[in-house]
């Protein structure tokens, strides 16, 4: 489905691609420097999840964060990938390993969400 491009659209992509890294919604409306409620926020990520452009992360504490996707292959469906939570700094990061496992075919798996908590690099070197 073709969505109308919004300056709101613009900026909430803008600010993700620019952090590099996955962020709250409450982060983004903070950064972001129109006037937005917070349910406009939502739904415009929402969409771009629906539509590919981002992924959602729920962490361990329930918090959904949103990244943008890996579009390196247009028509493959996103990987399940792996998540690196900073327990020091909070920041979350996507790890480039694909997530496998074997289930039993008796199961139908349409969503993978693996964190791995630790410090990060950055941190480690404080």
């Amino acid at each position: 489905m073709i969505r109308r491009n919004t300056p709101a659209k613009e900026a909430v992509l803008n600010i993700l691609t620019l952090a590099g890294k996955a962020m709250s919604q409450d982060a983004i409306e903070q950064e972001i420097d129109l006037e937005i409620n917070r349910a406009t926020i939502y739904r415009i990520l929402n969409s771009f999840c629906d539509d590919g452009i981002l992924h959602r992360i729920v962490a361990d504490d329930g918090k959904q964060y949103f990244a943008i996707s890996d579009k390196s292959d247009q028509n493959k469906k996103f990987e399940s990938h792996y998540h690196f939570k900073c327990l020091q700094c909070e920041r979350i990061e996507c790890l480039p390993v694909e997530v496998t496992f074997s289930i039993s075919d008796d199961y139908l798996v349409q969503n993978v969400n693996c964190i791995l908590t630790g410090v990060c690099k950055s941190c480690r070197t404080l």
